[in-house]
């Protein structure tokens, strides 16, 4: 985790536009991902707060790194001053999936009273089970019908 796949995700966006026929606006674009794929989808949306209108954290490892040492751009830091400037330019979805016994339900809930105790909105939803598929499979189907309202 040195920043390098956070930092190229814009042009993935890039080549993605110019090779197919999208929609190339925030409101049309949506990032999610599981467990390590919700800490680059947590962290390439903080740090692109135009890129993308929905964002999903399934069972996410949601702690930030502090130190950077490959000399990329320390994307990992100020994760809660970077979340605040995403939620100013309102994303439509920012949902949140964990498992009740979920080694990452911690942190997940610190993020949550981070985001309470900031008035952000979000949309939460807790299940049985911990790291495991059935939730992941839960949270697709749950997020999959919010997108693009």
């Amino acid at each position: 985790m040195e920043g390098s796949f956070e930092t190229a995700f814009p042009d993935v966006v890039k080549f993605i536009e110019k090779t197919y026929r999208v929609k190339k606006d925030k409101a049309h674009r949506a990032i999610a991902g599981l467990s390590m794929g919700g800490f680059h989808s947590l962290f390439i949306s903080i740090n692109n707060p135009d890129l993308f209108g929905y964002i999903g954290l399934f069972s996410a490892a949601v702690d930030q790194q502090q130190k950077d040492p490959n000399g990329f751009p320390n994307i990992y830091a100020d994760r809660n001053k970077k979340i605040d400037a995403l939620f100013a330019k309102k994303p439509t979805l920012f949902w949140i999936g964990i498992g009740k016994t979920d080694f990452l339900i911690k942190n997940n809930n610190d993020l949550r009273a981070y985001l309470d105790s900031k008035g952000h909105k979000y949309t939460y939803l807790e299940t049985d089970g911990g790291h495991i598929w059935r939730n992941w499979r839960i949270y697709l189907s749950e997020f999959t019908p919010l997108l693009f309202k």
